[in-house]
């Protein structure tokens, strides 16, 4: 089971308190890569708006009238100006209003989330402190806790829902992302170089077990399986040359 020291904000130079041990089914998986690239492809795709729209030729305006006689002028007949190859005219096969969230299953975005935070937990970058001691916000104080870590880089701080001085405190450092225990997920892991928790919000429990990833695997191998009995029993009901010749 992994562990990690609880730093105490409150002694000098971030000292070291006491060690906690991390939940082995949060921060002892073996990370898996795949899983973890669909789930962040899929959050990434539902960010997006998918609003834009381009104008057919039936929707642009005017071009009621023919331009020009069908014949005897030599050019090429034309029945509106607002085709495609006319300037002015619609678009053809422009982008429309779309959809482009992915349905991904509660499983895979659990799994997704542990292996990230195993990730970030085999390399060391999990750091838990007692607690921040803000009883009122202040920016210079988060900024001096930060440094008496010694954190570097991104540093991604998971706070609980009524820590308000936290939030306010911690909103304004430009390397620093706060986001709700209840929020985590594992496209935020993944982009910030460590995490920091407090030994209130440290995720426990086994929402994801070994049993539920085997299972996981199971509906993708029979989905697969399925896949390929579909495109066998298309092979073999579609008639060959010979037989429809015999027909």
């Amino acid at each position: 089971m992994p562990s990690v020291t609880v730093q105490s904000l409150s002694a000098k130079k971030g000292a070291k308190s006491a060690s906690v041990e991390l939940d082995a089914d949060v921060f002892g998986v073996q990370p898996n890569v795949p899983v973890m690239h669909q789930v962040v492809t899929a959050q990434l795709a539902h960010r997006r708006a998918g609003t834009q729209s381009t104008k057919t030729r039936a929707e642009v305006s005017g071009g009621g009238k023919k331009p020009f006689k069908q014949k005897g002028t030599g050019n090429a007949r034309q029945g509106s100006t607002r085709a495609p190859h006319f300037s002015g005219g619609g678009v053809a096969l422009g982008p429309k209003p779309r959809k482009y969230s992915q349905k991904t299953p509660k499983k895979m975005i659990k799994l997704a989330l542990r292996s990230a935070l195993s990730d970030r937990a085999n390399e060391g970058k999990i750091v838990v402190v007692d607690s921040w001691g803000l009883d009122a916000p202040s920016t210079k104080s988060a900024a001096a806790a930060i440094s008496t870590l010694g954190l570097t880089g991104s540093v991604l701080v998971v706070h609980g829902r009524e820590d308000i001085a936290t939030i306010k405190s911690f909103r304004n450092l430009p390397n620093v992302q706060l986001i709700e225990v209840g929020e985590l997920n594992a496209y935020d892991v993944l982009c910030n170089e460590t995490i920091v928790f407090t030994k209130d919000n440290l995720p426990t429990g086994t929402p994801t077990t070994a049993a539920e990833v085997v299972e996981v695997a199971e509906v993708a191998a029979e989905a697969e399986t399925e896949a390929v009995a579909e495109v066998e029993a298309a092979a073999e009901t579609e008639e060959t040359p010979e037989e429809v010749e015999e027909s």
